[in-house]
């Protein structure tokens, strides 16, 4: 017995016939977003709190921009 698998091109159809997202689907993807952002702030922040002041001078900040954009919490922009 073979399967075929589908192809992209009529997993796209398909998507494209649905119009409506299910408000789970909705919600799940909105915290899934959250959450990489958040995931991103907190990674980034630390790269940028374990600089050295040429680094910081490459990307034009001073020591004390830097630490203070370092203590900022992940969830704030």
């Amino acid at each position: 017995m073979t399967r075929t698998q589908p192809t992209l091109a009529a997993n796209l159809a398909y998507l494209s016939a649905e119009t409506r997202v299910p408000a789970a689907s909705v919600l799940a993807i909105r915290v899934a977003v959250t959450l990489s952002k958040w995931t991103t702030r907190r990674r980034t922040r630390l790269a940028l709190s374990q600089l050295n002041d040429h680094q910081l001078r490459d990307v034009g900040l001073t020591r004390d921009e830097a630490s203070c954009e370092a203590r900022r919490v992940f969830w704030r922009a």
